[in-house]
């Protein structure tokens, strides 16, 4: 399958990062990787293993052993996130309306633009909690309804004439879903659950909790006069977390340990224990380069030879709001993989980090641009740093060129995920 399509079933089939996950490792599966419980020890490790393990089923870390151990050649480390901004459906969500109509209360999650979610069918995904054998082993059930299930409608531009001159959104108030009309009294406050019973075949006792979030149900897809953007949700990060696996899998067997890291809730700080603040990926190696030399010593040896490319996708310049980037440094659509610098720090690109980066986009034959915030235009965060508070790597932030990022719908270009495979996998031989 053409690499493209194959980015495009991904972004449609993960519209969470629970799924984004499920997607992940059942690739990983597919390429021969053997999931492990962190719960139990590693055991042996020899060079050539390929192991991932998941945490909070919302992120991923996988490893494949290299020929030379963790203290002698280090790793080579590619990151991203499994989540991206949306709404969040809060517990006793169902808010009953005259004429029976029900809409959802909901909370945002991340920071998206939330006008673009107006006017567009609408479905639930993300996962289930249900009864286990005890309390503390509950059962996890993932979810996707395939279908439309609701909608966030405009008000008529007739109750308000100032609509297309801006308008001031409330969180609480204007951006909740219209479910459904009730039909049974025995509907009340029981549309979604048993919508849930349904989709998962459950009972309603069984469930105790969810964490589900609204999903555009738009597919992804190709535009442009010559198929040569793409227009998708969840673009940012879901199209670097997919390239960094198809280069993990494409990559032949090296030397240097390779891993691939997808952490979560990247868009809400990091500061979770599925996110780049946490030490867990940090114990996860620190027991890898144990079990290979019986000695912690080994892991600090190989964070010093160790290199990181922290994919975050990067600002593309807008051809209607050119004032708003950089004069001499804004990255555009088709021109490559983007090193991203910041003088407050705010990501891990120094000149050394992006001397190298751009070295291997040179050796793979793929253009590299550069991105600097306009000196007044505040600008976001990413990985690099965060993680990097807890394992002190070099490192780049690096990320694909794309429009209108954490809108609904974000656009980005075919030849730039092609030019970023082609890099990672030359950064994993």
């Amino acid at each position: 399958m053409d690499m493209t399509k194959r980015l495009l079933n991904f972004l449609d089939a993960s519209p969470v990062n629970f799924l984004a996950v499920k997607n992940l490792t059942d690739e990983l599966e597919k390429a021969g990787f053997k999931r492990i419980d962190a719960q139990k020890p590693l055991g042996k490790v020899k060079a050539g293993d390929k192991w991932f393990v998941t945490k909070n089923d919302s992120a991923v870390f996988a490893f494949e052993i290299g020929k030379k151990s963790l203290a002698d050649a280090g790793f080579h480390m590619i990151c991203a996130h499994s989540d991206s901004p949306t709404f969040r459906i809060k517990p006793n969500a169902e808010m009953q309306c005259e004429g029976g109509i029900v809409k959802l209360n909901t909370e945002v999650y991340g920071g998206p633009i939330m006008s673009t979610w107006f006017d567009r069918p609408l479905t639930v995904a993300g996962r289930v909690i249900l009864k286990g054998k005890d309390a503390m082993n509950p059962v996890t059930k993932l979810i996707h309804v395939k279908r439309p299930l609701m909608q966030i409608s405009n008000l008529a531009i007739h109750f308000n004439r100032q609509v297309n001159d801006g308008v001031k959104l409330s969180k609480q108030k204007d951006v909740l879903p219209i479910l459904g009309i009730i039909t049974d009294e025995m509907e009340k406050g029981n549309l979604l659950i048993n919508l849930i019973c349904k989709e998962l075949k459950v009972k309603k006792a069984d469930i105790l909790d969810f964490d589900l979030y609204l999903a555009d149900m738009q597919p992804a897809c190709t535009f442009g006069i010559h198929d040569e953007f793409i227009s998708s949700g969840r673009l940012d990060d879901l199209s670097m977390a997919f390239a960094g696996l198809e280069a993990l899998l494409a990559s032949p067997k090296s030397d240097v340990t390779k891993v691939l890291a997808i952490f979560d809730n990247e868009e809400t700080g990091s500061q979770t224990k599925q996110g780049a603040g946490s030490p867990f990926l940090a114990t996860m190696l620190k027991r890898i380069a144990w079990a290979q030399s019986g000695t912690e010593e080994a892991f600090y040896q190989a964070v010093e030879r160790a290199f990181m490319i922290s994919a975050d996708n990067a600002h593309a310049w807008h051809p209607n709001y050119s004032e708003k980037y950089d004069p001499t440094n804004h990255p555009v659509l088709g021109g490559g993989p983007v090193i991203k610098f910041n003088a407050s720090q705010k990501y891990a690109s120094d000149a050394l980090s992006a001397a190298i980066f751009a070295s291997l986009c040179e050796k793979a034959g793929v253009p590299c641009q550069r991105f600097v915030n306009h000196s007044d235009v505040a600008g976001g965060s990413t990985l690099g740093n965060i993680l990097a508070s807890s394992i002190p790597l070099r490192g780049v932030d690096m990320g694909n060129a794309i429009l209108a990022m954490h809108s609904c719908r974000e656009t980005g270009s075919v030849a730039d995920h092609h030019y970023s495979v082609k890099v990672f996998t030359e950064f994993f031989k």
